[in-house]
This record gives C-alpha cells, structure tokens and sequence, in this order.
C-alpha cells in the first residue's frame, strides 16, 4: 500500500473518530447511527494510522506532500 494521506488529514481524522465516539458513549446519539458513528470512527483510525485511504485510490486523491528527488 502506498501512503495516501497527509498528516494534516490523520489528524483530522481521529479527532472526527474521537466527536464520534464521545457522541455514542455519551448517550447523545443511540441506536443504529450511533453504531454506524462508532464503526466509521473506528475506519477513520485505522486509516489513519496506515495513512492509506482506499477511497482515495479509487477517487486518484493523495494528500500526501510530495516527496523531493
């Protein structure tokens, strides 16, 4: 897997997954998009700590800097 993803985005990333997971364990948000909330939160982490997103594959996105040569 190629790096596809810039720090700027895994931070924004998990700190998305951290509003997600204190909406669900704070009882703001329940039932069924509470457990969506909670899985999505918990794609955007392990993407994040890959720093690959298999949606910017497919869309030709990187938010990776480029690399100087």
């Amino acid at each position: 897997m190629k790096q596809n993803m810039g720090t700027a985005d895994r931070i924004i990333r998990v700190l998305i997954a951290a509003v997600f997971a204190y909406l669900y364990f704070s009882g703001t948000v329940t039932g069924t998009l509470g457990l969506v909330l909670v899985i999505a939160g918990g794609v955007f982490v392990l993407t994040s700590l890959v720093s690959f997103c298999p949606l910017y594959t497919l869309l030709g996105i990187t938010t990776c800097p480029a690399k100087k040569q």
